[in-house]
């Protein structure tokens, strides 16, 4: 324990500036050195109490703290502040029990806080943090502002360490009952690793710059969140990952620039989200998977909707976005591999709002997409029901073909000579028009079919007529039937 009259001319000051709760500014002064040691004597009671009247506590400016300021375990029940300091070593601060305390502006090689519990507000704004700032497990019943903080891991994942940077900040398990501000210069050289961690006020990050190429830029796998804004310009050189994550209101990335990792951009797999919005200022540089995400409502864009976007298992309740049924629909195209759901999904959101006719366009081009992942003998039997019938979405195509195969049978067995009768002197006259629909019925009949033969080139168009009729009739049945049944 420090004994006052050993103290330099900084400490002193700072040792009867306490019990006043006054600020101490050493800013120009010749002396600005205090050593960690008193600090965490004066914080853990040793120093004098506080004046009558006044709230004791420990507000410093302009010093540089030497030694290692070590509050592991302890409970502070005083208001903490450094602004303007520097510290020659990692601040520990685990397992310590404080009340709202602010590093406003400091530098430190790191920062210990796991398990950290804190009654109030935890600043960090514009400070300098050349190592890992560590909240495992920590509880902050206030806010946690960290706008303006510069953090660079030390550590590195990997033997590169020039594009392999490990966790600038490692929170998993962090409960925090505020909001989260890592707002316009926030900078981390390493990624932010999030999983488990809840933030009931929410995290906003707007304008934040994560560097970690070739690896995590945040990773939030179960996080939670009240509201999770990544948006205007906020910039992740590194994957983005929020598997199973839950954002009861906005996930906003409106405005965001994510380079990826190489393969995946953004990763939302099981995904719990009110309104997403899907709208980032570029292209993502890589996938965007959103397989088995449950959202309400998707806002999104272009560079949303890129190529790669996985959608599989993908169910929402809306879709906003100045877009119409062929973006849609290339947005599906663009996704890995067939899958149906995707598709019933939009076709299903279509008929709710009323758009029948889109809804059957986006059936059809699913079984068109389906149809190249069958055998040759399926493929051709699909182009069939494509032509004909459109999958039984476009049942008026079997009338064109009707009506088509129809005129030209009149025009053919109209000029082109007359037929032999069946039965001489019996039957009603020849009618190309009559015998041509007769023709193409499969069953029944006018009885022109029975009654009139061709031995020439006539003799093949007519087979070819029964032949279409059996094919248009076959498709049709088939088409509709898995209309019907939504296969």
């Amino acid at each position: 324990m420090p004994v006052y009259e050993e103290l330099g001319e900084a400490e002193r000051r700072l040792w009867e500036a306490f019990p006043q709760g006054a600020e101490l500014d050493l800013r120009g002064e010749p002396d600005t050195v205090v050593r960690a040691e008193v600090v965490a004597a004066l914080l853990l009671g040793a120093g004098p109490a506080a004046a009558a009247g006044r709230v004791g506590g420990l507000r410093l400016t302009g010093a540089r703290v030497t030694g290692r300021l070590d509050l592991a375990g302890a409970t502070v029940d005083l208001p903490v502040q450094f602004t303007a300091c520097t510290f020659d070593e990692q601040v520990v601060l685990r397992g310590a029990s404080l009340r709202s305390t602010t590093f406003l502006g400091c530098g430190f090689p790191g920062l210990d806080g796991w398990l950290l519990r804190v009654d109030g507000n935890f600043f960090l704004e514009d400070s300098v943090v050349d190592g890992r700032l560590t909240l495992t497990r920590a509880h902050i019943a206030g806010e946690l502002r960290l706008s303006g903080v510069r953090l660079t891991a030390t550590e590195r994942l990997g033997p590169d360490a020039a594009t392999e940077p490990a966790w600038a900040l490692w929170a998993g398990g962090l409960v925090m009952e505020g909001g989260c501000f890592a707002r316009k210069g926030f900078h981390s050289r390493g990624g932010l690793r999030l999983v488990g961690a809840e933030f009931g006020g929410g995290l906003f990050m707007e304008h934040a710059v994560l560097d970690n190429p070739g690896g995590d830029a945040l990773t939030g796998d179960d996080l939670t969140a009240s509201t999770m804004i990544l948006a205007d310009g906020f910039t992740a050189r590194g994957a983005v990952r929020l598997p199973g994550a839950t954002v009861r209101s906005k996930l906003s990335l409106d405005g965001a620039v994510l380079h990826g990792d190489g393969t995946t951009a953004l990763d939302a797999t099981r995904l719990t989200a009110g309104d997403l919005h899907l709208t980032p200022a570029a292209r993502p540089g890589g996938t965007v998977d959103l397989r088995d995400a449950q959202i309400t409502v998707i806002h999104d864009n272009a560079h949303g909707r890129a190529a790669g976007t996985r959608l599989d298992g993908l169910a929402y309740t809306s879709l906003q976005g100045a877009t119409g049924l062929a973006e849609r629909l290339a947005w599906l195209t663009g996704t890995p591999g067939y899958t149906p759901q995707p598709y019933e999904q939009l076709a299903a959101w279509y008929r709710r709002i009323g758009h029948d006719d889109d809804a059957r366009r986006v059936l059809l081009a699913k079984q068109r997409r389906r149809r190249r992942t069958l055998h040759p003998l399926g493929r051709a039997w699909g182009g069939i029901l494509d032509v004909t019938v459109g999958y039984g979405y476009r049942p008026w195509q079997a009338a064109l073909w009707l009506l088509a195969l129809v005129a030209a049978g009149t025009v053919a067995f109209g000029h082109g000579g007359r037929p032999s009768a069946a039965q001489p002197g019996q039957g009603a006259p020849f009618n190309p028009l009559i015998y041509t629909v007769d023709l193409l019925i499969p069953i029944g009949g006018f009885g022109q079919r029975t009654a009139w033969y061709w031995t020439d080139a006539h003799q093949w168009l007519g087979y070819a007529l029964v032949a279409a009729g059996w094919i248009l009739t076959t498709a049709a049945v088939a088409g509709v039937t898995r209309s019907l049944n939504r296969t």
